[in-house]
């Protein structure tokens, strides 16, 4: 059957945005097209989450920083969300003895939020839903669609099909997206796809005497080099577990016995605060789900159809930046429109060639700080530089930047992030190198000061050196 917007949305002729995916990016759009005026129609293929018994997907802990944050800001979502959340300061060590130690994020005062995915997206939704130009679809799943006419199929929860023409397509369905598949078929347009060798595992550490069992205002993390678990707090004083490791070890554990012993082995602490019973229970509850990275450009075809969040950009979780990357899609978008006067065709272009170096920035950052997270906080050396780096930076607040800081904490953009993180780091070693030279050659000079001339407790090639260069 043919569709057309129903009256109460066509007037004043209104543009129609159709947004497919009704995940958080999704919604988040929907805010920002209905704020806007657009007439905007959005197609979920799934059931609405909010009317759900069970609510399947990925993952339900988020951390929520200054760039999601933003986004929620202009819609008038703040707020809201960041009451439903609980402050994480520090990331919390657990090493294999036992003891803890805490690694704070930045400055007094900054933190990420730990948010639930399911509660956040039911709020989009509804936000999205309040505006009185905006219409959900459920249950529809996109068929084909024309980038040229804007054109678009779909099959409705009772086997019909349904047609609408928009003005402009918004890909927001994930990863895996329909939109991206017809991109695939055009020319010149660049995509990789890579599945990481590792899985992750979700278990749940719940309250203890009716409180949480770890300290809630943290990222726990137990960092084992190849592998790792952290754990996020819940708003009902549980924690999620989740198990970072290569998918060939995962295949190493087959009874119940062997979880028990493997947890034994590299995260006994957490045996007490899980439960044996519910470990043996819970392990083999899922099999480890895969991870993947994705990358493509451009993030338009033609003046009627963009991608944003995971469908353009889908990244592994490890720098907590995949929602936060989404949802500043959204935001940048909407700044590209005020730049151009909604003017498709210039928007489009635009936005593809601010936001693609940026996402890929984020993607290669997030794999390269699952390597920070399971292996490099054990060092010694990564302890004093993040205490360096954060004296710098506080020294020189606007010269020296941490990169947690400028990723997490600002919106400077992604990929001049990593420029800029690369210029420190270079500067700072360099003076660290220095430093040590100066240290070792005052502490020969000290040495030599305060021993008797040649004495045979010091090298005689040292002695040399130090007449050489008139020392004494």
């Amino acid at each position: 059957m043919e569709y057309t917007p129903n009256d109460s949305r066509s007037t004043n002729k209104r543009k129609v945005v159709a947004v497919v995916g009704g995940g958080l990016v999704g919604a988040l759009n929907a805010c920002y097209f209905a704020k806007r005026g657009f007439a905007v129609e959005v197609f979920e293929s799934r059931e609405d989450i909010r009317q759900a018994k069970i609510v399947r997907g990925r993952s339900i802990n988020l951390a929520l920083s200054h760039r999601g944050r933003q986004a929620l800001k202009q819609v008038g979502m703040e707020e809201k969300i960041v009451t439903k959340g609980i402050p994480m300061h520090a990331r919390m060590i657990h090493s294999l003895n036992g003891t803890r130690s805490p690694i704070p994020y930045g400055k007094k005062g900054q933190y990420i939020l730990s948010v639930d995915r399911t509660n956040l997206n039911k709020e989009l939704l509804t936000a999205a839903e309040a505006y009185p130009n905006t219409k959900m679809n459920f249950g529809h799943k996109l068929l084909d669609w024309s980038f040229e006419s804007g054109a678009m199929t779909f099959l409705r929860p009772d086997g019909s099909e349904e047609q609408i023409k928009v003005d402009l397509i918004v890909g927001c369905d994930g990863a895996f997206s329909a939109i991206r598949k017809q991109f695939l078929r055009q020319s010149r347009f660049n995509y990789s796809q890579t599945y990481i060798p590792h899985g992750y595992m979700e278990l749940t550490m719940p309250p203890h005497n009716g409180d949480f069992a770890m300290e809630p205002n943290f990222l726990h993390i137990w960092p084992r080099n190849t592998f790792m678990m952290i754990a996020l707090p819940n708003l009902d004083k549980t924690f999620t577990c989740t198990l970072f490791m290569p998918f060939e070890e995962f295949e190493k554990v087959t009874t119940e016995d062997q979880v028990i012993e493997f947890f034994q082995t590299y995260f006994p602490d957490a045996i007490p605060l899980i439960g044996v019973e519910a470990l043996k229970r819970d392990y083999f509850r899922l099999p480890a789900q895969a991870m993947v990275s994705v990358k493509c450009s451009p993030y338009h075809m033609g003046d009627k159809c963009v991608i944003m969040g995971d469908a353009a950009h889908a990244v592994v979780p490890f720098y907590g930046q995949g929602m936060n990357a989404g949802f500043e899609d959204c935001l940048v978008f909407n700044e590209v429109m005020d730049q151009f006067n909604e003017d498709f065709s210039a928007v489009l272009k635009e936005y593809t060639r601010v936001r693609v170096p940026d996402d890929h920035a984020i993607a290669d950052l997030a794999m390269y700080n699952y390597i920070e997270m399971r292996a490099h906080v054990n060092s010694k050396w990564f302890i004093f530089r993040k205490y360096v780096d954060n004296f710098l930076h506080f020294l020189m607040p606007k010269t020296i930047i941490p990169l947690y800081t400028m990723v997490t904490f600002s919106r400077i953009r992604y990929h001049e992030a990593v420029k800029l993180w690369h210029w420190q780091d270079k500067v700072i070693n360099r003076g660290l190198s220095i430093c040590g030279v100066m240290l070792v050659v005052g502490g020969t000079y000290l040495l030599l000061k305060h021993v008797p001339r040649n004495s045979s407790s010091i090298p005689q090639q040292l002695w040399t050196q130090a007449q050489t260069l008139k020392w004494f």
